[in-house]
């Protein structure tokens, strides 16, 4: 069964990860790089920052919260159990993985850290924020994110829904926590 899935995934990786051209690299290169997106962040923070005045220090420190622990749960507690390797490094597709910049990251790629990054934030802030336009938005954004991972070269499909399956369980349990610590900080303090 194992067999039958890791070959499914490799044929759906090598037709996607075929769908290459010099633009799209650029492209791709872009949209996977963290300090790409540091401007939306910053309007995010900053739209928190400008509704919530001092309430918002709970909410970055959630927000900080989900994405270390994506990360490090997607490291720790998978990529150095399963240790899976990257498409990048499997030597029997090194001949044919279209990488950029020959750049292929770290040796295992199960889970996709960035799936997982996107994701769980994804999930937090469309709960946290409760707007349909949003919600579409930050979803389209952690699957163009994790698709382009796929792109690159680095990670197979199932990498990154791995990724995006365990963001979404740390973001829908972090802000079950946010919601229960934020309620009890405002008794606390006396704020409604």
């Amino acid at each position: 069964m194992l067999e039958f899935l890791n070959n499914i995934d490799t044929n759906i990786f090598i037709f996607l990860n075929g769908i290459n051209s010099p633009f799209w690299d650029k492209i791709m290169w872009w949209i996977s790089g963290s300090k790409s997106w540091i401007p939306m962040y910053a309007v995010i923070v900053a739209y928190i920052v400008y509704k919530q005045r001092w309430k918002s220090i709970i909410s970055l420190i959630f927000i900080a919260l989900v994405v270390t622990l994506a990360d490090q749960i997607s490291v720790q507690a998978f990529k150095e159990v399963f240790q899976r390797l990257r498409p990048c490094h499997n030597p029997a597709l090194q001949d044919i993985v279209h990488i950029v910049r020959n750049k292929c990251g770290g040796q295992y790629g199960f889970v996709s850290s960035h799936a997982a990054n996107t994701f769980a934030v994804a999930f937090f802030l469309s709960k946290f924020f409760k707007n349909r336009h949003f919600s579409w938005f930050i979803f389209i954004w952690a699957t163009i994110v994790s698709y382009s991972r796929i792109y690159l070269g680095v990670h197979y499909p199932f990498d990154v829904l791995g990724g995006a399956a365990l963001g979404g369980v740390i973001g829908l349990l972090t802000y079950i926590l946010y919601t229960y610590t934020s309620k009890k900080t405002l008794e606390k303090f006396g704020a409604k």
